[in-house]
């Protein structure tokens, strides 16, 4: 089915709802056409759902590289920082040994 033609059965509804009292009296037209007027949101729906997929997908790689630099450069500084940790201790065992000799 069209664009086109969806919409003319949507109006035609619409015509039949205000025109007539079928949708109060008769089940199955009332059936009928919110089974219409349900289906026509689910589409809206999923094309707005589409969208923001869309959208999502195109930010997301962006935001990812983003994480992963400062993931890569959060590791370099706790590398750094072990390192220079390592270095600390190492000098405060020297000082400790060079208090030890100039305490004697």
């Amino acid at each position: 089915m069209t664009d086109m033609e969806k919409r003319v059965m949507v109006r035609l509804c619409a015509k039949i709802v205000t025109e007539t009292d079928l949708y109060d009296t008769d089940v199955e037209v009332h059936n009928l056409i919110d089974w219409i007027c349900v289906s026509e949101q689910m589409k809206i729906n999923n094309n707005e759902i589409r969208n923001l997929i869309a959208e999502y997908k195109k930010i997301e790689p962006g935001c990812r590289e983003g994480v992963k630099e400062q993931l890569a450069r959060m590791k370099e500084l706790c590398r750094e920082r072990n390192i220079l940790y390592e270095k600390q201790n190492d000098l405060r065992g020297e000082k400790w040994k060079i208090e030890k000799v100039l305490g004697r």
